[in-house]
């Protein structure tokens, strides 16, 4: 039954086998963080951190870091965030600053702080659109947690709440191939941003695009950058183990192991043209549950900010499985809950999403196939509220008891991550009794505190929709931006 994913699977991106006893879930915000302690503390050679931002606030993340570097003169660290987010504070306390004074401890030949800046957001664009949207015009999403052969993929950040009370996913890799290859696209994408450097201005740092970079700065040159980059990602995410469709023997599944790490990447906004694979490859796994054979599987598919791309939705609504669940933040989950500006507008935007996917389901005539699900935990911003932030998939094929096949990462799986993030992340094929269970585990905590929600639950009057969502939705789509 994986023989129909992985045969086409094997020419899309590129891929490692290991054994599934190498892949560690783990559950909780709190286990998140002190693995990741963890591991830097016991750092040998390197650490590499690829997140949005890390919450200004976090002196214990960077003391750790520190005693690291301290205890250990062959350690480097290189560090990538975004550029928008991680300065927008600025001359305030920001991310930037947080992170500049390592340089000043360690020096530039051992630490390296990155901040990624989208092409897309230029001149005038850049100039009149409010710093607390500006965002919805591409990021540095992609978050990767590398300390020496071991790598944490996840869809977490590194601040407070992901440490504590707002829930994701977070898989340990103890690989060195897979650690090696997203430690090649990271330098790929330290390549093509920011460099920041310590300084005596009120906000700390400053940000300085380094002449050995790959590509002119994206401020200046926005269409040559992305020339420039195109070739660069195209490389380091292709499958480099396929020469005409044959494998070659040293990679790949003419290797030992139960279980196909494939690499999936999406930058869309690096590259013209997008030759990105994390779409492709979610296409033709969802593509290939619709023939009838796969009537006996079943998958869940979870976003915190629910709104997959037009052509995901039609895909999952086309399978032959059944007994399918899709789980988002409840309004009260979702970071933007009360929110100040236009963004206290999201979670009802999030919810008129929702409320139409529940049309197309009844439409499409899969009311008994697929249910609809929403994650609440208390309420955000108040004591024991918790917001919810985990993405993935999970398909269980017939007459198993746990899944297969499972993705993980930094996607959303929306629109805008198909077109103006930089997303990274993982497919799992698995055939190790082990991995799977860990893998069910997974998806059934994940439903711990989710609750079906039908049509008759968005008609109440506390979940109607008001015209200014609708209009603020339309405003951003109208000028290039995306939710």
């Amino acid at each position: 039954m994986l023989a129909p994913f992985t045969n086409e699977l094997d020419k899309m991106a590129p891929s490692f086998r290991m054994s599934g006893s190498q892949i560690q879930i783990l559950k909780t915000p709190t286990d998140f963080y002190e693995t990741l302690k963890a591991r830097i503390r016991s750092a040998k050679k390197r650490i590499f951190l690829s997140t949005l931002y890390i919450g200004k606030s976090e002196k214990e993340l960077i003391v750790t870091l520190q005693e690291a570097l301290r205890a250990n003169p062959e350690l480097k660290l290189s560090i990538v965030t975004d550029a928008l987010r991680g300065t927008r504070e600025a001359p305030e306390p920001s991310c930037a600053s947080l992170l500049a004074p390592l340089i000043t401890e360690f020096g530039s030949d051992r630490v390296e702080i990155r901040m990624y800046h989208t092409p897309n957001l230029t001149g005038l664009r850049k100039k009149h659109i409010p710093k607390r949207i500006n965002e919805g015009w591409g990021l540095q999403h992609m978050k990767l947690y590398g300390v020496d052969d071991e790598i944490i993929l996840s869809g977490a950040n590194l601040s407070n709440d992901y440490f504590t009370n707002r829930q994701d996913r977070y898989h340990l890799f103890s690989s060195e191939e897979v650690t090696n290859h997203f430690w090649e696209l990271y330098r790929g994408v330290t390549s093509l941003s920011f460099l920041v450097q310590p300084s005596d201005e009120a906000a700390g740092f400053s940000l300085q695009w380094p002449s050995t970079n790959a590509a002119p700065s994206p401020l200046e040159q926005p269409v040559e950058y992305i020339s420039k980059a195109t070739g660069l990602i195209n490389g380091l995410i292709a499958p480099k183990n396929v020469v005409g469709g044959i494998k070659s023997p040293n990679q790949g599944s003419l290797t030992s192991g139960d279980t196909t790490v494939y690499m999936l990447g999406q930058l869309s906004q690096l590259m013209k043209p997008d030759t990105s694979t994390e779409l492709p490859v979610i296409t033709h796994v969802l593509k290939t549950l619709a023939a009838p054979e796969y009537a006996g599987s079943s998958w869940t598919f979870t976003a915190g900010y629910f709104n997959p791309a037009p052509s995901l939705t039609n895909l999952l609504l086309s399978t032959a499985s059944r007994n399918n669940v899709v789980i988002t933040a409840s309004p009260y989950a979702n970071g933007f809950y009360k929110s100040k500006g236009v963004s206290g507008l999201l979670p009802d935007a999030y919810t008129l999403l929702a409320r139409r996917f529940l049309h197309a389901i009844k439409e499409r005539k899969r009311d008994s196939a697929v249910v609809l699900k929403e994650w609440r935990r208390g309420t955000v911003n108040e004591p024991g509220g918790w917001t919810y932030h985990a993405k993935g998939l999970w398909i269980t094929l017939p007459n198993e008891q746990d899944p297969s096949i499972s993705i993980i990462g930094s996607s959303n799986y929306t629109k805008r991550s198909y077109s103006h993030d930089l997303e990274a992340g993982a497919l799992i094929v698995t055939q190790d009794s082990g991995l799977k269970k860990r893998l069910g585990d997974e998806q059934k905590w994940l439903q711990e505190y989710a609750n079906p929600v039908t049509l008759d639950d968005f008609a109440k009057t506390e979940r109607r929709v008001g015209l200014k969502v609708r209009i603020a939705m339309w405003i951003v789509s109208l000028v290039g931006g995306a939710l």
